[in-house]
């Protein structure tokens, strides 16, 4: 082997070295040992001092997904939050109680959740683009089913019998459920592959908070304020048109979106080397694991115990917000649709601003804290302790304005925990990061079956008939719901302290 001097690499090594920086776009240097009569060394110092081509430009394919991602989460919300209008008009068209209205929205997390770890599954194993495709096709029929239910069912007749309205209302619910049960496993997974370790946090929160969030604070203005209150249209036109933009969005999505950047043709090599960062796993390491995760062993891990309970706790007092925000400034603050929509609106907004400084804050508290965990899990059970006390003083208002804004601070507090969860289901996920949120996303969707009934029936025990103007008027007490809202939001809180995130479930798969 010919030696290039003193301190100097091999033959194999330099040529190595060469080709690797000529990928990167890295400047080649001058071996200050170099002997100059060997060729090897010759076309070396060639091609520092004549290259003169410019390295390629890394394509930004990735912003694309990244657009896609937070429409789908945008059209997600904006088509589920619509129950916010749709409940109180079903509970005076069919003359139903607080508890049967609970319990047909409820059902939308029994397939929901059903849904979860298989979906998961199947998006680890053969990527995103399909499964989110049919899934925003086919939650947006569903949502049109809805209406055809109504049309099925009467119309605005206020007749009809029980049974029938509740099991034809029931299966739209639990179409629509299904729909949208894997819709945040696979863009979790789209996030991991798509996007760089750096940074990758503040864009899931930008996906799942923001874009979400915004969907569902949009969706009470433009269904409720906009279309129902300005143009007087009928909850059923509606959902038709919102139905409609969604089937041409999951055309388009279908167009633009890619499984990963390692098939995806219109990403070059050097957006693929920025995106995949200091964290890429190895093929050596790949080849040596399963390619599903073993989840029952999974759930041996202290750590993800402790993070399915606190999502039941979060996801559990979320859907109050889907369900009962609307309802209660109709019914317990006496607004109409148009100041209903706009009020209804902002514990949304707050969700969403939340989420994008939450994004943040995990980038920056797990920098100045040099600790991951407890960058994260310190996020997370401050948002949810602050939200607790906002929570609290909402009882106290007698303004509905005020009680609103102290709504949005709420979910501003305590949705800014929503890219901890992202985050922390990536890090704790690594190539199985979709079934890990299928798993963590499943115990909240058990939180969504659940706590409907317990709301409903929260409610009913604290309505009462009044006689107003001679006519019996039904008067419900708001104040318990709030307050068991506060203790979940604490509850949740409690919770992230026990969450480590840095207990790989790699390692558990590889182990079995």
């Amino acid at each position: 082997m010919i030696s290039f001097g003193r301190g100097c690499e091999s033959n194999e090594v330099l040529l190595d070295r060469v080709k690797g920086k000529r990928i990167l776009g890295e400047p080649l240097t001058r071996c200050q040992h170099l002997d100059r009569e060997n060729p090897l060394a010759k076309t070396c110092l060639m091609d520092e001092t004549t290259s003169a081509e410019p390295p390629p430009q890394p394509t930004r394919v990735r912003w694309l997904i990244l657009l896609l991602s937070c429409g789908a989460s945008f059209l997600l919300y904006l088509h589920r939050y619509t129950w916010n209008f749709v409940n109180p008009k079903l509970q005076g068209q069919f003359n139903l109680s607080h508890s049967q209205t609970e319990f047909l929205f409820s059902l939308f997390y029994y397939t929901y959740a059903a849904g979860q770890i298989p979906s998961g599954m199947i998006i680890d194993r053969f990527g995103p683009r399909w499964f989110l495709t049919f899934s925003i096709l086919f939650w947006s029929l569903a949502m049109a089913a809805l209406v055809g239910v109504s049309w099925l069912l009467g119309g605005g007749s206020s007749t009809g019998n029980l049974t029938m309205v509740i099991v034809l209302i029931g299966g739209a619910r639990l179409l629509f459920g299904a729909a949208q049960a894997g819709c945040y496993p696979a863009l979790t997974k789209a996030s991991k592959v798509w996007f760089s370790p750096v940074g990758r946090t503040a864009l899931q929160g930008l996906i799942a908070s923001t874009a979400g969030r915004s969907g569902a604070a949009l969706s009470s203005i433009i269904f409720g304020t906009i279309m129902m209150g300005w143009l007087g249209l009928s909850w059923q036109t509606g959902l038709l048109i919102l139905s409609a933009v969604g089937l041409l969005y999951g055309l388009l999505f279908w167009l633009g979106y890619g499984d990963s950047p390692a098939a995806d043709a219109r990403v070059n090599e050097a957006e693929r080397i920025i995106i995949r960062g200091p964290e890429e796993l190895t093929p050596a390491n790949a080849a040596t694991q399963p390619a599903m995760l073993p989840w029952g062993n999974a759930l041996r891990s202290t750590s993800l115990r402790w993070f399915i309970c606190q999502q039941f706790c979060d996801a559990g007092s979320d859907v109050a917000f889907v369900s009962l925000i609307g309802k209660y400034f109709l019914q317990s603050r006496g607004l109409d649709l148009s100041q209903t929509g706009i009020l209804a609106a902002l514990p949304l907004i707050g969700g969403a601003l939340g989420g994008l400084a939450g994004g943040a804050l995990n980038e920056v508290s797990i920098h100045l804290s040099g600790s991951r965990r407890w960058g994260r899990s310190g996020v997370g059970f401050v948002g949810k302790v602050v939200g607790c006390l906002m929570l609290l003083t909402v009882t106290q208002q007698e303004s509905a304005t005020v009680a609103a804004f102290m709504l949005m601070f709420a979910k501003f507090f305590g949705d800014w925990s929503q890219p901890t969860v992202w985050g922390t289901c990536t890090d704790m996920g690594g190539r199985y990061s979709a079934t890990v949120f299928s798993i963590i996303n499943t115990s909240g969707t058990v939180g969504g079956v659940v706590m409907p009934l317990v709301f409903g029936r929260l409610l009913d025990v604290f309505t009462r008939e009044v006689l107003v103007d001679d006519k019996l008027t039904k008067i419900t007490s708001w104040d318990p719901l709030f307050y068991l809202l506060a203790g979940m939001y604490l509850a949740s809180g409690l919770c992230w302290l026990m969450v480590d995130c840095t207990k790989s479930l790699e390692n558990v798969a590889a182990a079995k």
